[in-house]
C-alpha cells in the first residue's frame, strides 16, 4: 500500500485522474481544513463555508477525468474563491457579513492606477445595467452636464420625477460599487 501522504501535489493530481480514490482522499485531507478557514474568514458562516468546500471537492472527483491540474492548490483555492463569491451575489449569506464587510474595508484607499481603471470599468457596467430611463437621466445628468429642470424639458417629465430617478441611480451605482469592490478586494486578501 502506498502513502499518500508522501505524494507531491502533481503525483496525487495524475493519480486523480487516473480514478484512483486514496489520491483523492489525500488532496482532502491535505487542503480541506485551510479552504474552510479561508472560505469561514470570508462568509463568518462555518456550515455555509463547510458546504462550499463540499461542493468543490465533490466537483474536483466528478471532473477528474475532464480536468487535467497543474497546480493542486491554486486550482483548489480559486475553486473556493468562486463558490464563495458565488454564495455572496446568490444572498446565500447572512446580514451580518455585510456589516463586517463594510468595517473591514471601509478605510482602504487605492492609488494603484489598475485598481481605478477597474473601477471605471465597474462604473460604466453598472451605468449600462441601469433601467433605461434611470441610464439615460443620469448620462444627461453626469455627461452632458445638464440641469435636472433642463432635463425634464427635454424628456417631458417634471423635475421631481428627474430628481426620484437620478436618486435611485446612484444608488444603485453606489450600491453595485460598495458590493462588488469590497468582495473583490476581501476575497482577493484572503486567497492570496
Amino acid at each position: 500500500m502506498q502513502n499518500y501522504s508522501l505524494f507531491t501535489d502533481s503525483e496525487l493530481s495524475d493519480s486523480l485522474i487516473e480514478g484512483d480514490r486514496l489520491a483523492f482522499d489525500e488532496i482532502y485531507l491535505r487542503y480541506w481544513r485551510t479552504l474552510h478557514q479561508k472560505a469561514c474568514r470570508i462568509l463568518n458562516d462555518e456550515d455555509e463555508a463547510a458546504d462550499i468546500i463540499q461542493e468543490v471537492f465533490v466537483s474536483l472527483w466528478q471532473r477528474r477525468n475532464e480536468v487535467k491540474v497543474a497546480n493542486l492548490k491554486a486550482y483548489l483555492n480559486q475553486a473556493v474563491k468562486f463558490s464563495v463569491l458565488k454564495a455572496i451575489r446568490e444572498n446565500k449569506v447572512s446580514e451580518d457579513f455585510y456589516d463586517k464587510l463594510a468595517k473591514i474595508t471601509g478605510d482602504l484607499v487605492f492609488e494603484d492606477p489598475l485598481v481605478f481603471k477597474e473601477m471605471r470599468h465597474l462604473i460604466q457596467h453598472l451605468i449600462d445595467d441601469l433601467p433605461e430611463d434611470c441610464r439615460t437621466i443620469f448620462n444627461l445628468s453626469r455627461i452632458d452636464n445638464l440641469t435636472y429642470k433642463k432635463i425634464a424639458l427635454q424628456l417631458g417629465i417634471s423635475e421631481k420625477t428627474v430628481e426620484k430617478k437620478m436618486s435611485l441611480a446612484l444608488k444603485n451605482i453606489k450600491a453595485g460599487l460598495s458590493l462588488n469592490l469590497c468582495l473583490l478586494i476581501l476575497v482577493e486578501h484572503v486567497f492570496n
